[in-house]
């Protein structure tokens, strides 16, 4: 059994997130644990509406911002896994982590 754990990034500023994924994948790549990605998604898109006071009455325009997705597999390597994850990045970006076991294909 193997352990693969997920990086997923996010944030609005797609040049900070770009650097970001791109240096920490080289980092990975360098200690000589298997990744794979970066990976992207489609960029979600919101709006948000937006009221000059609590009550309904006058509407300004919706702020809208899109969020952009990018994610990495770190395959076996736990140590660097957890290296990589405790990592601190910019207040811009979001981390989430997930880890899988996942069998051989020995096993299946």
């Amino acid at each position: 059994m193997t352990f693969v754990t997920t990086l997923t990034f996010q944030s609005g500023d797609k040049t900070a997130l770009d650097e970001t994924v791109k240096g920490l994948k080289d980092h990975v790549e360098r200690k000589g644990a298997e990744c794979k990605g970066p990976h992207q998604e489609q960029p979600k898109h919101h709006s948000v509406p937006l009221y000059s006071r609590c009550q309904s009455g006058e509407q300004f325009e919706p702020w809208q911002y899109t969020v952009y997705t990018r994610w990495l597999e770190i395959h076996g390597s736990d140590h660097i896994a957890r290296e990589v994850a405790g990592t601190d990045l910019s207040d811009a970006i979001h981390l989430e982590v997930a880890v899988e076991r996942r069998a051989s294909q020995a096993y299946r």
